[in-house]
């Protein structure tokens, strides 16, 4: 793995905010595993309680059920704390379209109550879960930090002024910041119900399940599907970057590009299912295409990811097997 070798300090302390969530519960875990404190955050809004509790009983673990648009729950949680990995946010380019006030209250005030909540603690470095939906309707490929079009969701704006207060902190207050422009992320952990599922997890539950999916679109849509692994590496390493890395936001992903067709064929046959989808209408807000160049992340954080797309896929599929 990237990060398996990665050191810090002894004693080191990590926040870990939206740790009951998909990517924060994997953060928690993979820290842990390597021997140092975490402390947790979330107010399971939309993270599960099971994605924490097999952690209560670690003794370097510690959890506060809290909300980031509460300053003082922020201040108290970046007390003593090192490292901050800022995951806590309301995600999905659709739900966002229906909701825009509550993605402004958690996306936006919320971040910047972690950020302000950071520098008051004197917090080393501070990493954000920002989003490839920044690049809106730019049309080129591959995706470069820097050359950014109009912003198509709600959800994508509050991740672009998540950049903008990083850049200020980084340049008013020294706060080290470091917005991760995730590419699509999936793997264990990952909700595969609602309306607002990833379409991997809510794929492969379907079809484990013998239910018919739904693709928005014709399927031939493409993305840069990351798998979670990748992801926890961008983290650590960003906590390990130079100061003059921070204040600027970089592309993690793995650099490939996968069809949608081609991703449901593929379920299909590792799961032997023999099931003909339903095609309906393209999600609003949505882009067609998107794959990422990552030498940005790779040159300044040291950035490698490990797991291509169907190294992933093989352990997402065995995951849920196990698990749904």
């Amino acid at each position: 793995m990237g990060y398996e070798n990665i050191k810090f300090p002894e004693g080191s302390k990590f926040l870990v905010t939206g740790s009951a969530g998909f990517i924060g519960s994997n953060l928690v875990e993979a820290i842990l595993k390597l021997g140092y404190k975490v402390r947790g955050l979330d107010n399971f809004s939309t993270g599960k309680k099971e994605n924490v509790e097999e952690f209560i009983d670690n003794p370097n673990f510690e959890f506060i059920e809290g909300d980031i648009r509460d300053l003082d729950i922020c201040i108290n949680a970046c007390e003593g704390i090192d490292y901050v990995l800022n995951q806590a946010a309301w995600g999905s380019v659709p739900r966002s379209m229906e909701m825009p006030l509550i993605y402004e209250e958690i996306n936006i005030k919320g971040t910047l109550n972690m950020m302000e909540a950071a520098r008051q603690n004197g917090v080393k470095k501070f990493v954000y879960a920002s989003s490839s939906s920044v690049y809106g309707d730019e049309p080129n490929l591959p995706k470069i930090e820097g050359r950014e079009g109009n912003v198509l969701s709600p959800y994508s704006l509050t991740k672009k002024v998540n950049e903008e207060y990083g850049k200020l902190y980084t340049k008013l207050y020294s706060l080290d910041t470091y917005g991760l422009r995730y590419f699509n992320v999936f793997g264990r952990r990952q909700n595969p119900n609602g309306a607002y599922a990833a379409v991997i997890p809510k794929f492969i539950k379907q079809l484990l399940n013998n239910e018919q999916p739904t693709i928005n679109g014709d399927g031939k849509q493409s993305r840069d599907f990351t798998y979670i692994e990748n992801v926890i590496e961008a983290n650590l390493k960003a906590c390990k970057a130079s100061h003059e890395a921070a204040g600027q936001a970089y592309n993690i992903a793995y650099g490939g590009r996968e069809y949608l067709i081609d991703i449901y064929d593929e379920l299909c046959k590792s799961l032997e299912k023999n099931i003909i989808p339903f095609f309906g209408p393209e999600r609003k807000g949505d882009i067609k295409h998107s794959n990422a160049d990552i030498s940005k992340a790779k040159e300044l954080l040291g950035y490698n990811p490990d797991y291509a797309f169907s190294k992933g896929m093989e352990l997402a599929i065995n995951w849920y097997k196990e698990n749904l």
